[in-house]
């Protein structure tokens, strides 16, 4: 269990200055982030990588000469957030392009890729490298679907190499690309971990028991057998992995992992049955490590990383780095960056509104305090429905993202912003708040949403029918979510249908969204009998039959909120 924090929701943010100051002559603290504190050439490639806390040395332990350049931190086991990514991102520019890498998991995907969006409209080119090294969560023929474990180290430590040569954008991003098809992982667990706060662990291996196929978020694993010897351990383990081997492939890099609470001494003992059972299959062991490299808090388990290695990976994975968690050859010489780190929150601008619209904006501020209010009491029992094939997290998301949301409308409103820009707002601070994939998608949906409203005019009912939809169209472009994945989709879908065939018959916004909210209700109970596609439920499909989707359940809730707020009102 998680023991030492003052306060569980500042573990993170708490755990990440005290990480800046241990290390201040590798790292510089910027807000939801650390940059390399060294100097770099002008015209340089930048690698940033990250993802959740609660996994170190994975990210931040990871930047330095030759590996990266900076890293975002999310909350503990939650994706950062697309603001979070985007201003990390500007801290780490050197002018040469960035290659962002993380592991892919819904919620990174989503926040890396509308951050990308955002630097590219700014000039930054940005390009995308998500690992998806474990043979898990999704067969070889779908490697793409597979999601990222320790196979992070390599891919980021090769990328960074390449980066530091001197290589052109393209280069880097080739070679990053190359390294994560040929990187695999497989891992157990003993024990799972528990969130600081938490009186229990998110999830439980029987005694005498391990499971198979762990995540590093917290989901259980896919199978469970009972413990095995540090020899049949090795034989299970590899023989997963070099089941993937490519043909003529006879060198490779080997990274045993552990998960946070499992010994040294037990990594290295299990080590040498691991290299024997590769060297009988004839694969000469380049630069192979053994510790902890991706943990997930106190998890007690361990995972083994193969890297199938060409001329071209094994320079750059055997080249020199010199970063707080991981040093490989000589030192690379670097002086420490003189200059200060100017990291301010840029204040909101807030165009000029007609008193009409600044009057729905105090609509929507009035009707968001209903919707925190409503989420916060639902926090454990969407953390509940999210557990049964998530982290748990769905609930405190929820809670604090639209906490937030409602802090920056009531601020918006007080400058006097009208609606569109009041709910841009809202979607843009229950993102950044929340994290996560839920996050991302609810700041998605209410920016999306706030592009049907103007702050000229009040909004009539078909507009705000658009405005559904839009919302709708920005969650399956960016989110890549469909009807029947098992996500906030399968609600959102029917909602936006019922309530613009509502809206085209003319009846009035009350009885619309009243019957588009039933409509989202009976989905979200109906995603009961799904099978998740996407997400970190996917890989744990069987334990999720039979359970709701927590994002359809939630959304769910607040369109009856909506619905409540409105009829009041009108």
């Amino acid at each position: 269990m998680t023991k030492i924090f003052d306060a569980s929701e500042e573990f993170a943010s708490t755990a990440l200055a005290g990480f800046c100051q241990i290390y201040p002559s590798h790292v510089r603290l910027v807000s939801n982030g650390v940059v390399r504190a060294t100097t770099v050439p002008k015209g340089k490639v930048s690698v940033v990588v990250g993802g959740g806390s609660g996994h170190y040395p994975a990210f931040a332990g990871y930047v330095g000469p030759g590996l990266a350049d900076a890293a975002v931190a999310g909350d503990v086991f939650a994706s950062p957030s697309t603001a979070a990514i985007a201003r990390v991102c500007r801290h780490a520019d050197n002018g040469g392009g960035i290659v962002v890498g993380f592991g892919n998991y819904a919620g990174d995907v989503l926040n890396f890729g509308v951050a990308a969006e955002r630097l590219r409209a700014e000039g930054i080119d940005v390009r995308i490298v998500a690992v998806t090294d474990d043979v898990a969560s999704a067969p070889a023929e779908t490697h793409a679907l597979r999601r990222g474990i320790a196979g992070d180290l390599i891919v980021f430590k090769i990328a960074g190499a390449a980066a530091e040569a001197g290589l052109p954008l393209d280069e880097v991003e080739r070679i990053a690309r190359l390294a994560n098809d040929r990187t695999v992982s497989f891992g157990v667990a003993f024990a799972g971990c528990t969130l600081p706060g938490a009186k229990e662990p998110l999830f439980t291996v029987p005694k005498g028991r391990m499971a198979l196929g762990l995540g590093i978020h917290g989901e259980p694993g896919i199978n469970e057998q009972d413990v095995a010897t540090a020899t049949d351990l090795a034989a299970l383990l590899t023989g997963k992995l070099l089941a993937e081997r490519p043909e003529g492939c006879d060198r490779v890099a080997a990274v045993l992992n552990g998960l946070g609470s499992t010994k040294y001494e037990e990594l290295f003992v299990l080590w040498t049955a691991v290299q024997e059972k590769l060297k009988a299959a004839g694969l000469d062991l380049v630069d192979p490590q053994a510790g902890e490299f991706v943990t997930s808090l106190d998890m007690q388990g361990c995972s083994l990383t193969l890297t199938w290695l060409d001329d071209e990976l094994e320079r750059y994975w055997s080249a020199p780095c010199d970063a707080p968690a991981f040093r490989m050859g000589r030192t690379i010489p670097a002086d420490l960056r003189t200059d200060t780190v100017v990291d301010e929150e840029v204040t909101p601008t807030i165009p000029v509104a007609s008193e009409a619209s600044r009057k729905v904006a105090r609509c929507i501020s009035e009707l968001f305090v209903d919707i925190a209010a409503m989420l916060k009491k639902e926090e454990a029992e969407l953390g509940r429905i999210d557990a049964v094939a998530g982290d748990g997290d769905h609930g405190q998301g929820m809670r604090r993202g639209s906490d937030a949301a409602a802090r920056a409308i009531s601020a918006a409103v007080e400058a006097g912003a009208g609606a569109q820009t009041a709910l841009a707002l809202a979607g843009d601070a229950w993102a950044d708040r929340a994290g996560g994939t839920s996050g991302a998608i609810w700041g998605l949906l209410l920016r999306s949403w706030s592009n049907a409203l103007t702050d000229v005019d009040a909004p009539d009912d078909k507009a705000i029918a658009d405005g559904a939809r839009l919302a709708l169209d920005g969650v399956t472009h960016l989110g890549r979510a469909r009807l029947g994945d098992k996500t906030l989709v399968d609600a959102l879908v029917p909602f936006v249908e019922a309530l613009s065939g509502e809206a085209t018959a003319g009846r009035p916004l009350a009885r619309a969204w009243k019957t588009a909210a039933g409509a989202a209700q009976d989905a979200a109970k109906a995603t009961s009998v799904l099978t998740p596609r996407l997400g970190r439920a996917r890989p744990l499909a069987e334990r999720s039959i039979g359970h709701p989707d927590a994002g359809a359940v939630s959304l769910a809730m607040v369109a009856a909120v909506v619905s409540d707020f409105i009829g009041r009102s009108r």
